[in-house]
């Protein structure tokens, strides 16, 4: 199931090949294209070279588990991953995404919810992305959607995924405000225990990142009892 690079091609990681086979299939009859992986190199080697839109990501994987591609693939992309495992423990479900997976599913599951969690993923990744290479700019600060990359007086800017992703929502809506919710639930699926002020912190250490001043921030401004916008041209 080798398919070109394509704008709705999926990764399946999976050395399960009856797993690998059945994911496949429901995400075909949906109008996806799929690649498999069976293994953790052959899974780093194919989303760097094909690019897919979303990657269903096994975690007990040959030559390099899932933990491991995780780590790999978070290096250099924000393609949202759909973990699975055969370990329901809720410490495994917090690494995932502390990792920055975007979901996690247990074994056995339903072929059906998994394709309807994919596509729910991606309906809340796209509906902020940005269709071919739109640069976002605020003065000095460039933000490629496309590259992953952001710039600042022409020097990269090497930041996490959540940060990345934090100023990517930002800089799509300057000049709107985002409640601490707001923000939460674009980094993260539903069902998850999350803190709100778990955001302020992110937003700190990004202010040290980008702003000449974190101390008098003029591009993430604080909006006083309600959250965060980033600051519109004048």
């Amino acid at each position: 199931m080798n398919h070109p690079n394509t704008s709705d091609l999926i990764l399946i990681v999976e050395d399960d090949k009856n797993i690998a086979s059945l994911v496949a299939t429901y995400l075909e009859r949906e109008g996806f294209k799929t690649v498999t992986a069976n293994d953790g190199e052959m899974a780093v080697q194919l989303a760097r070279r094909k690019q897919p839109i979303f990657i269903v990501l096994d975690l007990m994987l040959p030559k390099l588990d899932g933990w491991a591609v995780c780590r790999e693939l978070r290096r250099d992309s924000d393609v949202p991953i759909l973990m699975l495992t055969a370990r329901g423990e809720e410490v495994d479900r917090l690494l995932g995404f502390a990792m920055a997976a975007d979901d996690y599913v247990v074994k056995p599951f339903s072929p059906r919810e998994l394709v309807e969690r994919v596509k729910a993923i991606l309906r809340r990744t796209q509906s902020h992305g940005t269709p071919g290479r739109r640069l976002l700019v605020h003065e000095e600060l460039v933000l490629d959607p496309e590259k992953h990359q952001v710039t600042s007086a022409g020097r990269a800017v090497s930041l996490t995924p959540t940060e990345y992703r934090l100023l990517h929502t930002l800089m799509s809506s300057p000049g709107r405000v985002f409640s601490r919710q707001q923000l939460l639930d674009r980094l993260q699926e539903r069902g998850q225990v999350v803190i709100d002020r778990v955001i302020d912190v992110h937003i700190g250490k990004l202010r040290q990142k980008i702003e000449a001043d974190p101390s008098t921030p003029r591009l993430i401004l604080t909006v006083r009892g309600t959250g965060y916008r980033f600051a519109e041209l004048d």
